[in-house]
């Protein structure tokens, strides 16, 4: 049979279905072209407007090359699930996909994207949560993935693969009926969720983009990141102390005037002060995916900040030129494999951090490729550096080693102030509005954003949309997920709790916990996500609302505050406070701190709560050394909604402890439930004598 996309029922709301069975129906799909109007934009020269009944012209033949059984088994849960599995792709383009059909169906399907994934293989964990839940899984390669999907790979493979995947299913199934599709990322997935919900109509009936961007925020995000790490550097311990428990609260306390400021100027475009916590494994996020691209969108950026006035570069009360380093010297010999490095005439000096080998003669002169790293007179190429440039350097020929565009860029979100809804850069206005500094003829946010979703976010998205958001987040910040909220308002007014919510999830990240120590200051938001897809999906199936958008204020320096309580806050996630007795005293009272002589006993007390019809409390877990491993368990009394314990630790060695508690709900109260499970924790600080 030939393909065909065009029916009715594609933008109609499914009303609740039935389970169906993978009956093993062989496939029966041709190479023919599909059937339908052709896509088109809404105006010309925009995007390619997706609805669920056109074709995207770029991709019309759609094929399958594999049909079998599969297993598959997820390393967190060791749940093991099986699947029918169904690989292929469109004609003459890039794009691929993959579909994961459960035998036990509930008529919905979960899509997982990421602009730079450039493989259709879903993840082990993506699959066994999905198919657990009667849900196929539908997965692209993006056409390749970025930088060289160009508008294929925003959101136009994501959607014509999710479109012929109900084609593919009715088969699997022998069920005509719509499948309810829901797409869902994480940070730059984010941006293409957004922008798929944004640019189609009819494809999905929802998503979930979890820690977003602003349209605005790349590279800004990253940049004043480098900015904080460069002129903070040895400034870290203290700032680190004072956002801790016990902490005296004042991180800007013994810092110089320019310390001060840059560190106002992290926190007022919305990196979190507690965030800092991880400051010698923080690099800027992607900014080595982006640098580049900023260097080619605006190349006359460097010269100018180093010699226009207005620009840091010029500012003599700026550290940029004491930290320039622009140092020549001449090529003595290349070294280890070929194009791997050189060894120059003397060893450059002074921070090379992010710093450029600069051909100065010879047959490259003019090229610039990235230096890897120094030891004494040798240095490395850095990754990516072009093989072309490499080979055509010999002994003999000049080089210089300069940062001069690294440190530039560290202040480049001075030079991008965007429309005053993006209101973290407005710090950089005076009283009337008008900017501070020197504006740039070109914003790179809005270009970049553009290449990774196929737009601009605008809060005009179609289904429904559950975001969700991290307080801890590092990379994109917590308070673009309040601009989007605001932009959602703006767009669908007294509707807006109909069709979106928005959670916060305290002390999580940008990313997942990487290492066992981040596992004592951040949670995982994979619980939260995996709620959310099926909240979401209830929402659409039966009209049965999910729970209420998290609670919360954003301060003057751009900061989120959630709401204290549970039951104020909202969202999913349990809230959780710790507390530590005094001991050796009268005051017995419980505080954020206490100090205790070794092998003297200190006693904690733990409170958690989840919001109203939202889960039950299943597990506690305590870390006393730092390890993140919480070797230790607290007994529940029963499973509910809130629970209160103490619990007592002797530390037997003087030193500074942080004792961590990790709380963890599940939807149903279920203790053995390996998915949807939402966690939060709580430090002290007991000081050991």
């Amino acid at each position: 049979m030939t393909a065909s996309c065009s029916s009715s029922s594609d933008d109609a709301a499914p009303a609740p279905r039935p389970v169906w069975t993978n009956l093993g129906h062989p496939l029966d799909i041709d190479a023919g072209p599909l059937v339908g109007p052709s896509c088109e934009p809404a105006a010309p020269d925009g995007p390619l407007i997706v609805t669920g009944s056109c074709v995207d012209p770029e991709l019309t033949r759609p094929y399958v090359d594999v049909d079998e059984r599969r297993k598959a088994t997820d390393p967190a849960t060791d749940v093991t699930v099986s699947f029918r599995y169904v690989h292929g792709g469109f004609r003459d383009t890039k794009a691929k996909f993959a579909f994961y059909f459960p035998d036990r169906y509930e008529g919905r399907f979960f899509e997982y994207t990421y602009p730079t994934l450039g493989t259709e293989d879903a993840l082990p964990g993506t699959i066994a949560f999905a198919v657990t839940n009667g849900a196929y899984v539908v997965a692209t390669n993006n056409a390749g993935g970025l930088p060289g999907a160009g508008e294929l790979g925003g959101y136009r493979v994501n959607a014509a693969s999710a479109k012929f995947s109900r084609v593919v299913a009715a088969q699997v199934y022998g069920d005509s009926a719509r499948p309810r599709g829901y797409i869902y990322g994480a940070s730059g997935g984010a941006y293409q969720t957004m922008g798929a919900l944004e640019k189609t109509e009819g494809v999905w009936d929802g998503g979930v983009p979890m820690v977003p961007g602003t349209g605005n925020s790349i590279p800004s995000s990253m940049t004043v990141e480098l900015l904080g790490l460069r002129v903070l550097h040895d400034k870290f311990p203290q700032i680190v102390d004072a956002m801790e428990p016990g902490g005296s609260g004042d991180p800007y306390a013994g810092l110089n005037k320019e310390q001060q400021a840059v560190l106002r100027e992290a926190t007022r475009l919305g990196f979190p002060l507690r965030g800092w916590w991880n400051y010698a494994n923080l690099d800027g996020g992607a900014f080595s995916a982006v640098g580049g691209g900023v260097r080619i969108l605006d190349a006359s950026y460097v010269d100018d900040f180093w010699t226009r006035p207005g620009y840091a570069g010029t500012d003599p009360a700026s550290s940029a030129g004491t930290a320039r380093v622009r140092f020549e010297a001449d090529v003595t010999a290349l070294t280890g494999d070929p194009g791997s490095g050189l060894r120059l005439s003397a060893a450059p000096t002074g921070d090379l951090t992010g710093a450029d080998i600069v051909v100065v003669s010879g047959a490259a002169a003019g090229k610039t490729v990235p230096l890897g790293g120094s030891d004494g007179d040798t240095v490395t190429f850095g990754d990516n550096a072009d093989s072309a440039v490499t080979g055509a350097i010999r002994p003999g020929d000049r080089v210089r080693i300069d940062n001069s565009w690294f440190l530039a860029l560290q202040y480049y979100q001075r030079y991008q102030v965007p429309s005053r809804d993006l209101y973290g850069w407005n710090q950089f206005r005076d009283a009337n509005g008008a900017p501070l500094y020197p504006q740039r003829t070109v914003l790179a946010g809005p270009t970049f954003t553009q290449a990774v979703s196929g737009g601009v976010p605008t809060g005009k998205f179609h289904g429904k949309m559950i975001m969700l958001a991290s307080l801890m987040d590092v990379e994109a910040f917590p308070w673009p997920a309040d601009w989007y909220a605001r932009q959602a308002k703006a767009t669908l007014g007294s509707k807006l709790n109909d069709n979106y919510r928005v959670w916060f999830m305290d002390n999580a990240g940008h990313t997942q916990p990487l290492n066992p120590a981040a596992e004592t200051h951040l949670v995982s938001y994979d619980g939260e996500l995996q709620q959310a897809l099926l909240h979401l999906d209830e929402w659409v199936a039966n009209g049965t609302a999910p729970p209420a958008s998290t609670a919360y204020t954003v301060d003057g320096d751009t900061q989120v505050h959630p709401a204290a309580t549970a039951a104020e806050r909202r969202g999913v996630q349990p809230t959780v406070t710790l507390a530590v007795s005094r001991v050796g005293t009268r005051d017995v009272r419980p505080a954020a701190r206490a100090d205790a002589a070794a092998g003297q006993p200190v006693t904690l007390s733990v409170q958690a709560e989840t919001p109203p019809d939202t889960g039950k409390i299943i597990k506690v877990e305590w870390d006393f050394d730092g390890t993140g491993r919480y070797p230790e368990h607290s007994e529940l009394d029963k499973i509910d909604r809130a629970a209160r314990l103490t619990i007592a630790h002797t530390f037997t060695r003087p030193g500074t402890y942080f004792p961590v508690v990790r709380v963890t709900s599940e939807r149903n109260g279920d203790p053995k439930a390996p998915f949807g499970l939402v966690q939060n924790l709580a430090r002290v600080r007991v000081v050991v004598r």
